[in-house]
This record gives C-alpha cells, structure tokens and sequence, in this order.
C-alpha cells in the first residue's frame, strides 16, 4: 500500500515457520473486529500455535489480563494430534488458538 507506514515484529521458532505480526501506523483507517465475533462467524480466523506449556501459557494470559474465549484449557480427544486448546483475543481482537499436542 503506498504511503503506508508499520511496525513489524517477527516470531521464529528453532524450527518451522515464523510469523510477522504488522501493526499499520498510518494509515489508521481499518476497522476493529466486532466485539461478539464467535467462531462459527464467516469472517472468524485464528492463528493455531504450538505450545509444550498450555498450563504455563494460560497463566501469561491471565496475568497479563489477556481476553480468554475459553474457560481455560479444554481438554480434546488428542484425534487431531491436540490434547488440550486454548482460545484467546489479542489487543486488536484477533483469535490466537494455543494448542498443546
């Protein structure tokens, strides 16, 4: 986008993909996802990441008063390769999915 001005911040494990997080300094024009999003709306996304601490992740959240959508971690049948999940928000409102194989 021309003129547009950000911030990035990378994330990268020991292995597998990174991720860039963007942040739009200007221009400032987007709009905020809504409040009651729920998961099964057509414009619902998540990241999925890995975490080897769900337990651990969940109190960072809670400490650092994160928006959980979840009680706390939900225990899963392990089908997908996942023992346990976690939903959360970001600042912004974005879905983050912690999943502990």
């Amino acid at each position: 986008m021309f003129g547009a001005r950000l911030r990035i911040t990378a994330l990268r494990a020991a292995h597998g993909p990174g991720i860039e997080l963007l942040e739009y300094l200007t221009p400032r024009t987007g709009r905020a996802a809504p409040i009651d999003t729920a998961a099964n709306d057509h414009w619902q996304w998540q990241v999925v990441l890995r975490s080897d601490d769900l337990q651990g992740a969940w109190q960072g959240i809670r400490t650092a008063q994160g928006t959980p959508v979840s009680p706390g971690p939900v225990a899963l049948d392990g089908a997908l390769g996942v023992r346990e999940a976690l939903l959360v928000r970001d600042p912004d409102g974005h879905a983050d999915l912690l999943a502990q194989p």
